[in-house]
This record gives C-alpha cells, structure tokens and sequence, in this order.
C-alpha cells in the first residue's frame, strides 16, 4: 500500500517579523533619501521650462500685434492689449492669445512687459518662484 505525502501544516500565526519590518523600513527610507532631491529637482525644471515657453508664445503674440497696429503695446497698456483692445489702437484683430486670457507664470505670478527693452523693442519675463529680481534655479529670471 502506498502511503500519501501530507502537506507540511503551516503555523496560522505567520507574519513579519520585527527585523523584517525595520529592513523594509530602512530601505524606503534611503530609497526617499535618494530619489526624492531628484525628482523635486525634475519638478522644478519643468515648471521653468514652462515659463519659458509661455514667454515665447507672448512674444509672438506680441509680435502679430505689431504686424497689425504697427507698434507694439505702450506700457500703459501693457500685456491687456493682446486680449482686450485698447483705446486709441486701429487695425487690432485679436485676441491675440488663445481663450483670450492673459497666462501667469508657473509660480501664480504675472508676467513682467517693460517697453523700451533693454537693448530690444520689448522686455517680456518672469522673476520665478520667488518673485524678486536675480536668484538662481527655479529662482532665476526668465526673460525674452
């Protein structure tokens, strides 16, 4: 007669141990601890890149309305021109920026239009994230 194999019984009471447990916890920690700089720093680069790129689609807006008005906005006007008319412009065919809204940068802050631009018809930029002039990474300034 051939006897069957029994299944090793298993003890009901099997879990972590609290060794386990801490290696577990040790290894997400340097995992966080090392991935984590980096991915805030990737965070940070995007949304600079963002603003530069909001400042080129601005300056080609202002450059249509040049082509239409034949000058480019006074600083009264300033960057509202693009979307609304102003008084006293003839030949305006905007809006000039798509759903006819002026964009604010990556941070919640305004973009800056200052005319004269230093040595260009026009400065257009951004201060970054902490809206003062100068600073570096997403601290810098961001301009046309």
């Amino acid at each position: 007669m051939i006897k069957k194999k029994q299944p090793p019984t298993r003890d009901k009471k099997r879990g972590f141990t609290l060794i386990e447990l801490l290696v577990v916890l040790v290894i997400l920690g340097l995992l966080g601890g090392l991935v984590g700089p980096k991915v805030l720093n990737y965070l940070g680069r995007g949304k600079t890149d963002t603003a530069k790129l909001q400042i080129e689609q601005i300056s080609a807006a202002l450059d249509l309305y040049l082509l239409d008005v034949g000058d480019y906005p006074t600083q009264e006007q300033g960057l509202e021109a693009l979307v609304a008319e102003q008084p006293g412009t003839s030949n305006w065919n905007g809006p000039y920026l798509r759903n006819a809204k002026l964009p604010i940068d990556p941070w919640s802050n305004s973009y800056q239009y200052a005319i004269p631009g230093d040595g260009k018809e026009f400065d257009l930029f951004s201060l970054g994230k902490d809206n003062a002039a100068g600073g570096e990474g997403e601290n810098q300034d961001l301009s046309n």
